[in-house]
């Protein structure tokens, strides 16, 4: 009896092992059932950057309970895979160098090659920041597109490009990529923006700079907050709301698009004009978190230096655009807090001038992302003179890259450089005028041109009025006859406004309004 004991019990033993087994398949993403073979996430790959002066977080899948070993540049360190095969490993933190090599033992080795040691940034937004040095093909361009992709052999940037995916929970890994060194090649497919910003960076830092591009065009902000950021904020509950009006417009999308296919083949044997239509968005992409949690989410382990964010066109619609005030400081917040590394410098960009459609408020946008300003370790790369009206996305990428880059060398490394142009601080009663002071005054407040454009004054009614607006020192006093009792003053308020204020070291003054709430649209 006690060997028919021992003998069940062995069985229920190698089930159960079996199960766990097949489970960490599963779990995993595998098709096999080999699980001795240690994996790494595709974020872990050759040429990647580590971040400098922050613990090495290695992570991956091996067979249950299986010994996984990690030597890197001298140094090892070793851990055990748990009941599912998760496995993950800390190593010290090391100075910028390398390159180095990354060796991941078990039952088989892994080795990586061409390791670096320096800063890694995270890039992520809609199109504009998605926009890659090739631009988008008979829509938009980069400036001098060309000689930048020629001149992109840039030994000391490591690029990572994530593919577009929507998932609705949070994913352990990316579609599969890997990281690249920087060339004309790999550039050519890279964000412009993302690109211009880590070149900027490594000609000042001189340490290797990795740049992440996880960016989709035409989506909205809450869809790269996680299901936790949106609900855990009652305000943001209208977000739901916009999501279930957004998808129940998508109901008819497949015939609309095939019976568009069909205008086009049409048109093309007529060798006639092809037809234009509407832009359509992947309904996916738009779905609250669904991008955190697959082009965001399996980044969370890896360290990084800050982040850089371009979006908010996709929000700038009516039913939005109010909302945005909500949505930005909720998604730094979010971030910040599934990352686990505090504050973490986050700088975005402010959307650029751009007529857009009577539907369309980008003003009220301008200001969420200004006054968002106020959470700590921010920057804003203000882009109101140098966007194109007729386009929604400006050739100028190198000017947003650079000025991105000021903030981060201000706010990540502590250099001594004036990073913004003047930002409104208040504005007080002064006769029969309004004085407005700035910050980000370095060199004094300065005009390109003979006179300042875009100040509109208001009485206690809010009907705003074209002013007449002079320098004095770092102040612009600011007058109308035709209020007696002004207010409120505000600036650059249009879609696409004509403004000229600066201040020495040329960086634009930021659109503003004076009023304590932003203006519904």
């Amino acid at each position: 009896m006690g060997t028919q004991k021992r003998m069940l019990s062995e069985l229920r033993m190698r089930g159960r092992v079996r199960w766990t087994k097949l489970l960490a398949v599963f779990l995993c993403g595998g098709t096999s059932l080999l699980l001795a073979d240690v994996k790494l996430p595709a974020i872990l790959s050759s040429h990647m950057v580590l971040q400098r002066g922050q613990p090495i977080h290695l992570w991956g899948w091996a067979a249950p309970q299986e010994n996984v070993a990690a030597d890197f540049n001298g140094v090892q360190q070793s851990a055990s895979a748990d009941r599912f095969g998760r496995w993950d490993l800390f190593l010290p933190p090391q100075a910028a160098g390398g390159p180095y090599t990354l060796t991941v033992k078990a039952a088989n080795t892994i080795q990586l090659d061409d390791v670096m040691v320096g800063d890694v940034w995270f890039a992520s937004g809609q199109s504009n920041m998605e926009m890659p040095l090739s631009g988008f093909p008979g829509s938009a361009v980069v400036t001098n597109g060309a000689e930048e992709i020629r001149n992109a052999n840039q030994p000391n940037i490591r690029l990572l490009l994530v593919h577009l995916k929507a998932s609705d929970f949070p994913l352990r890994d990316f579609e599969p990529t890997a990281w690249t060194k920087c060339t004309p090649e790999t550039a050519a497919k890279f964000s412009a923006v993302a690109y211009f910003f880590g070149k900027q960076l490594a000609e000042h830092e001189h340490v290797p700079i990795g740049l992440i591009d996880s960016s989709w065009g035409g989506t909205p902000g809450e869809a790269w907050i996680s299901m936790h950021g949106v609900s855990s904020d009652s305000s943001l509950m209208p977000v739901f709301t916009e999501w279930a009006t957004f998808a129940d417009q998508q109901t008819n999308l497949v015939a609309t698009v095939e019976a568009e296919k069909q205008e086009d083949e049409a048109a093309r044997k007529a060798n006639q004009p092809m037809p234009k239509h509407a832009w359509h968005p992947n309904p996916n992409s738009w779905q609250p978190a669904a991008l955190f949690n697959a082009m965001v989410a399996p980044a969370l382990d890896f360290h990084i230096k800050g982040a850089i964010w371009y979006q908010g066109e996709s929000n700038a619609s009516v039913e939005r655009a109010n909302l945005y005030e909500k949505v930005l400081p909720a998604l730094i917040a979010d971030w910040r807090t599934n990352w686990h590394q505090g504050n973490f410098p986050f700088l975005f960009v402010q959307i650029a001038n751009f007529k857009g459609g009577t539907q369309q408020t980008w003003p009220i946008v301008r200001e969420a992302q200004r006054r968002t300003l106020s959470v700590a370790n921010t920057g804003m790369a203000v882009t109101i003179d140098i966007g194109d009206p007729d386009n929604v996305h400006p050739a100028n990428k190198q000017d947003v890259g650079a000025r991105l880059a000021l903030a981060a060398r201000k706010l990540a490394y502590g250099e001594d450089v004036e990073y913004a142009g003047p930002l409104y601080r208040e504005a007080a009663p002064e006769g029969h005028g309004l004085r407005v002071w700035f910050d980000h005054t370095t060199g004094g407040l300065a005009v390109k041109g003979d006179t300042l454009k875009g100040f509109e004054i208001a009485g206690e009614d809010k009907h705003f009025v074209g002013a007449n607006a002079r320098i004095e020192g770092d102040s612009v006093v600011v007058t109308c006859d035709q209020i007696a009792q002004p207010k409120f003053v505000r600036y650059g308020w249009a879609n696409a406004p004509t403004v000229n204020l600066t201040n020495g070291k040329g960086l634009p003054a930021s659109p503003f309004t004076s009023e304590d709430r932003i203006p519904k649209p």
